[in-house]
Formats: structure tokens, sequence, C-alpha cells
């Protein structure tokens, strides 16, 4: 093999001329190609710590665009994710600070959310928060929604606490689940089927499902803090830092 230099010269000066005349693409012959290709194998093999570096990059630049997305679907979007009708609000709902959570019943990780809600509404009587349903764990959890949605519609007053028994349960959510848990609560079944018949909340998932992708949502939970995408279960403190952040600047990071 030609020292890398010579090829690495070779590229260079194909590639100047390439430019000079208004070439699209660098064009190496076979052998030049050959010789690229063994040394960035020869490379990698002897540094594979570049390949970690490579990806770390890539994951940044990946989480930049989607935080970039979100911003935008923010923005754009704003009173379907503040001011829908159809959303529970728990916590004071003139707070200074609004937090939406995305969330499907049957999401491991919103489980283990569901305490980083109680602790903020607990710790911060000026916290506003949205729930916003999105089922997307398959037909179970669709099922679980439709019961919940019928929830919302016949016992609005009972939904906070079928929410956090349903999400906090260990049993899967399905529409049986649902159904036992709700009248647990002293829902009546036949109010909630009938509920679910007249009222099908399919227009309304497709909405959320609409509003999700324009904000670049791919997985539960996703929280909405003032004008910024948190993405995952982050946890308590990095929720109240944001909310902290909102009041001290204006922004969830100063």
């Amino acid at each position: 093999m030609q020292p890398f230099s010579k090829a690495m010269a070779a590229l260079l000066i194909a590639g100047t001329a390439s430019l000079s005349a208004g070439s699209a693409a660098l064009a190496l012959d076979d052998q030049q190609k050959k010789e690229m290709g063994a040394f960035i194998r020869e490379y990698l093999i002897a540094n594979p710590e570049i390949m970690l570096e490579v990806q770390d990059a890539l994951e940044k630049k990946q989480q930049e665009a989607r935080i970039a997305q979100a911003a935008n679907g923010i923005s754009a979007n704003r009173d379907a994710l503040f001011s829908s009708p159809s959303d529970i609000t728990l916590g004071n709902p003139n707070g200074d600070v609004t937090i939406v959570e995305f969330f499907d019943y049957n999401c491991g990780y919103c489980k283990r959310a569901l305490s980083d809600m109680d602790e903020l509404l607990k710790a911060d009587g000026k916290v506003r928060f949205i729930l916003k349903e999105f089922p997307i764990l398959g037909p179970d959890s669709m099922a679980a929604h439709r019961v919940a949605n019928a929830v919302r519609l016949v016992a609005p007053e009972k939904y906070p606490q079928f929410h956090r028994k349903l999400l906090g349960g260990e049993v899967r959510a399905t529409e049986d689940t649902a159904i036992e848990v709700a009248t647990s609560l002293g829902i009546p079944e036949q109010a909630l089927r009938a509920s679910m018949e007249s009222n099908p909340s399919d227009p309304l998932v497709r909405q959320t499902y609409q509003l999700a992708n324009n904000l670049g949502i791919t997985g539960t939970p996703f929280y909405v803090v003032g004008d910024e995408a948190v993405f995952g279960a982050v946890g308590y403190q990095e929720l109240a830092e944001k909310i902290a952040n909102i009041r001290a600047c204006g922004k969830a990071t100063c």
C-alpha cells in the first residue's frame, strides 16, 4: 500500500480539481479507493474508541434535532398543548408554571414517574399539571384509554383518583382492569359503557397522535415544561429545577 500521505494528497488534488471544474462528486480510481479503505479499516481497528466518539456525536446531533423540532412544535401548537378541553388539569388551574405530560397507562417509566408528579404537586402549590393521554403501547392501552375518557366525561371529579390507581397499579391496563378501577371508585359500569358507545375517543387519539408527531414524540413519558421539551422520566429533581428556572429567568434552562 502506498503511504497514506500520498493517498490523501491524491484525494485533495482530485477534490480541488473537481471543485474547480464544478464537479458534483470527488472521483477516486479503484486503486485509491482500495488503499483508502484499507487505511481507514486499519486505523479504526487500532483506535476503536473513535467509534464511540462518533456514536456520541451522532446521538448529540439527533438529540439537538429532536429538541429543535419539539421547540417549533410547542410554539406552533400552544392551544392544543395547554388549552385542550379534553385534558385533565391537576394542581393549581391558575398556576404560574405549566407542565404537560404525555403518558400511556402501560408505560413502565410512566408508572415510576407518577410519584414525581405527586411530589411536585405536593411541594409546589403554584404548578399546573396537564395530563395528556397518549396510548401507543398496543390495543390494551387504547382500550384502557377509552375507559379513562369515559371516566373523564361521566365523573371528571374522580379522574385524578382513577388515574393514580390505574397508572400506579401492578397489573396491565386493559379495558377490564380500567373498568374495575373505575367501578371501585363508585362509577357505574353502565354509565361508563354508555359513554364509551356514544362518545368514542378515536378522534381525540388522532389529534394527540398528530400533536405528538408535530413535537417529534416517540415514547413516553414526554413532558413540556414551559416552552421546553423534556424526553423521558427525568425525575422529580430535574423537573423542579426547570420550574425554578422558569420563575428565575423565564426559561426552563437558564
